[in-house]
């Protein structure tokens, strides 16, 4: 397997383009299904994951191509050859369960196996199960795949899910564009993936109302028909790149950031000492003067602090000024980074889902292990302003989510490289 090899350099400085986002092209992808016209997106990331979810697309019957460097994905649902999701590919990747909404939609039946994907704790399939029930499918679970069916197609209806699930909230959202009637989901993530959704869902001939508040309105029509849209800026990769100088010092500037995606993980950055300035293209990132302050951290569904960013947010802690607590309330498993960090030099107190992270002058380069995406360029970030060289072992999971990290690290002056295995 590959491995990252990071050597503490000093001060970042340059500018980062940030990539569309992973978790809205992984989300626009199956919308392909629900329409037998073409869709293409634009600013699509350059992942394993989407590489991914195109094979699952292929197996199911589309056309996936993608252009200009992997940047433009264009797609066709015309015939869709089979309606079962298979395990081999589903293994690979928790987004692959996206398809199930809009096989449902448009072919009234659906055979999905259940997903992969980090191990970062329980993401239960009952919340998407029982809104598409709401809908009038029927679902059973046998040998590790739920088998729905929708005799007759789907009915609108109103529902409320017990979690602002995000992955739910998509699977309904797509499966009632085509259901007759009228569809009210309450309890609706807020997700800006969401909105990116509801916005091509719309270019496509979608009647829907409310994205981006916790009730979304569907009124279902006969059919979609195809549409070009431009994937929405990752917040995650931004809010990654944003604390390289924050952890390194210097000054970065991050090409397509916007502070309205990140307005709770901004608001943070400020309490530490970092500065966060909108330009022209983007975003200003500094760290004001001497060491970063502990800040206490909290992770909420939108537009709280995202739990994408938990990982990340520890890494700047470790070297900050004080002590800092976080509470992950998203997902129970995820600071396993946490005795990562701690090879490294790392004072960290874990007890249940609270860390407590007392700031040290300086961290330490030592070999380490990704545990999952969000951990691996945590370890990355925090190998930036240790001393000496930390070795990143197990980066696939980095694929799945960072495009071309070492490229963008050094343009601005970071000392890493990959080792092929």
């Amino acid at each position: 397997m590959d491995s990252i090899i990071v050597t503490g350099n000093g001060p970042l400085n340059g500018t980062i383009p940030i990539a569309g986002a992973k978790n809205a092209c992984l989300t626009l992808m199956p919308a392909t299904l629900l329409s037998d016209e073409p869709l293409t997106l634009t600013n699509a990331p350059r992942l394993s994951d989407i590489a991914t979810m195109s094979e699952l697309l292929r197996s199911l019957g589309a056309e996936v191509t993608s252009m200009q460097d992997g940047q433009v994905l264009a797609m066709s649902s015309h015939t869709i050859a089979t309606t079962k999701a298979d395990y081999e590919i589903v293994r690979k990747m928790r987004a692959s369960n996206l398809v199930l909404g809009p096989l449902l939609a448009r072919e009234h039946e659906a055979i999905v196996s259940l997903p992969g994907g980090c191990a970062i704790g329980a993401r239960p399939m009952d919340i998407h199960i029982t809104a598409l029930e709401a809908l009038g499918a029927e679902i059973e679970l046998k040998d590790g795949y739920l088998h729905a069916k929708a005799p007759g197609g789907l009915k609108g209806a109103t529902h409320e899910l017990r979690f602002a699930s995000v992955g739910a909230t998509e699977n309904v959202v797509m499966a009632a564009t085509l259901a007759k009637g009228t569809t009210v989901l309450k309890n609706a993530a807020r997700e800006p993936e969401i909105v990116d959704l509801v916005h091509c869902l719309r270019k496509m001939g979608a009647q829907i109302e409310g994205e981006g508040t916790s009730t979304i309105t569907i009124q279902g029509v006969d059919r979609l028909h195809g549409a070009t849209h431009p994937v929405v800026t990752d917040r995650i990769e931004l809010g990654t790149y944003m604390l390289a100088p924050a952890i390194c010092g210097g000054e970065v500037e991050l090409l397509g950031g916007r502070i309205d995606l990140l307005e709770a993980f901004c608001e943070k950055l400020d309490a530490a000492g970092i500065s966060v300035e909108e330009t022209e293209k983007g975003l200003k990132v500094a760290r004001r003067n001497g060491r970063v302050k502990a800040v206490d951290v909290v992770t909420e569904p939108f537009p709280g602090f995202p739990t994408d960013l938990q990982a990340q947010m520890m890494a700047l802690m470790c070297t900050a000024e004080g002590t800092a607590v976080l509470e992950e309330k998203i997902f129970e498993n995820r600071f396993m980074h946490a005795p990562e960090l701690m090879r490294m030099g790392a004072s960290i107190e874990v007890q249940g889902g609270t860390a407590t992270v007392h700031g040290v002058e300086r961290l330490k380069g030592a070999p380490v292990m990704a545990t999952d995406l969000r951990a691996s360029v945590s370890l990355i970030l925090a190998g930036l302003a240790a001393e000496g060289e930390t070795i990143v072992n197990r980066v696939y999971h980095l694929d799945r989510g960072y495009e071309r990290v070492e490229e963008k690290l050094g343009a601005l002056g970071a000392k890493i490289e990959r080792v092929k295995g």
